[in-house]
Order: C-alpha cells, then structure tokens, then sequence
C-alpha cells in the first residue's frame, strides 16, 4: 500500500488531466479575462471619470470568482464524476494508493492551477485596464479567501459527484448552484444590498457575495467589520461538510 499524502506523480496526473479539460480551460480561465475586460470596457464610458479606477477594481474582484467556481464546483465534479463512472478511482487503489493519497493529489493539483489561472488572470487584466493597486493585507486577504473558496468548492464538488456518480445529473446541479451563486453573489449587474430582504438573506450566506460587494470598500486600506464574512464562510464550509460525509457515507453502503 502506498500510504504517502503526497505523491507528486499523482499530482502531474490530475494537472494534465484539468489542463486537458477543455471546459476547465475556457471557463477558469479565458471566459473571467473575457469577462472583465469587456465589462470593464462597455462600463467606463457611463462612470464618471473620478470612479472609473474604482469600478474597474471592483470587476476585476468580482470575475476573480470564476476562476474557482468554474474550475472547481463545475470542471472537478464533471472530471471526477466521469472517473467514478470509469471506476478510475478503484482502479488506482487496487495499484496501493490510499482514499487519502488520490484526495490530496486532487486538491494540490487544482490548487496550483488556481495558483496559475489567477496568475495569468492578473497579468492580462492589469496590462489592458487600470485596476487601483491594493494594500498588502487586502490583496493577502483576496488570495487566502479565495483559496478557501477553492477548497470548500473542492468539498462540495466532491461529495456531489460521489453521490451520484453520474456525470449529467452532477453536471446539472453543479452548473445550476454556479449559476446561483454568480447571481446572488451579484457577478451579473445586480448587486446583492439591490435584492429584496428575504433574497439578501440567502445571498449573504455566501462569501462570494462579500467579496464581489464589498471588498472594494478596503481594497486601498481602510477599516471592515470582517465577522460576517468569517461567518458565511463557516457555514458554507460546514454545509459542504456535510455534503462530503454524508456522500462517503452512502457510497460506503452501496458497498457493504
């Protein structure tokens, strides 16, 4: 049994695998570059020219959510769950390598393309639009939420696709919650302090609506009360949670 957490052949296997997704590809990368320039582009010539840098700054915050949303919620449940219906994840424990090994190979490998999709995200946006330059702790803050986000979307991702073990329903319940959180979180025009009170509750259970809405507003320095933020956080990580254990829980059954 190879018992070793971290296996780097197993990591170059799952990053080949997401950069020959195409999906993955468009998605996570291309379509949030898209997004932003072009949305920066039709939106600066209506924003008087003293909040044109601020507007910009907050697109830019906003389509960053992409990245993980669609590379992960949608790009990992669609990889894995056609792997489940290959049996692929068995295949590789008959040749020794544990639940835990294949797991953490799966989430280093989608870490570091986050890592390189943010990258390339930054360096093309910032080379075509004026986006304000952060302090240090708000652009420490951006890049740990959304490497949090990444790793509960991962949970989620996984325990989805472990339940059905089906690519087309996992693909139509990841794509309708990616949908929903772009539309709550405010990523498409209406920002979520606009929705009437009972859908701004739903809305603010998600920590993508913190980030897209208000992380402009100390993006330059200033102070933010950050305990709702932490607290939608924990609750989405506790929801995932739960998601992902009570997966592993039926799929042990189905076993036994």
């Amino acid at each position: 049994m190879n018992t070793k957490l971290f296996n780097l052949a197993l990591i170059k296997y799952e990053l080949r695998n997401l950069m020959g997704n195409t999906f993955t590809l468009i998605f996570g990368v291309i379509f949030p570059i898209g997004m932003t320039i072009f949305f920066g582009k039709i939106l600066v010539g209506n924003v008087p020219e003293d909040m044109r840098d601020v507007v910009l700054t907050s697109i830019f915050i906003t389509e960053s959510l992409i990245i993980p949303l669609a590379s992960i919620l949608v790009g990992y449940s669609a990889i894995f769950s056609q792997e489940l219906e290959k049996n692929t994840p068995l295949r590789f424990r008959l040749f020794g390598y544990s639940e835990k090994t294949i797991l953490i190979s799966k989430i280093c490998a989608h870490l570091i393309f986050i890592t390189i999709s943010l990258v390339i995200y930054t360096a093309v946006v910032i080379s075509v639009l004026k986006i304000q330059v952060p302090t240090l702790s708000s652009a420490l803050i951006l890049i740990v939420s959304l490497y949090l986000l990444s790793t509960i979307l991962f949970m989620l991702a996984h325990g989805i696709s472990l339940f059905f073990k089906k690519f087309g329903p996992t693909f139509a319940i990841t794509m309708i919650l990616y949908f929903l959180i772009m539309i709550l979180s405010g990523m498409f025009g209406v920002q979520a302090k606009d929705f009437p009170d009972a859908l701004k509750a739903v809305a603010y259970v998600f920590p993508t609506t913190y980030i897209s809405g208000e992380f402009i507003d100390f993006w330059q320095g200033g102070s933010y009360n950050f305990v709702p933020f932490i607290q939608s956080f924990i609750f989405f990580a506790a929801v995932s949670s739960i998601i992902l254990i009570l997966a592993i829980y039926h799929n042990r059954r189905k076993f036994n």
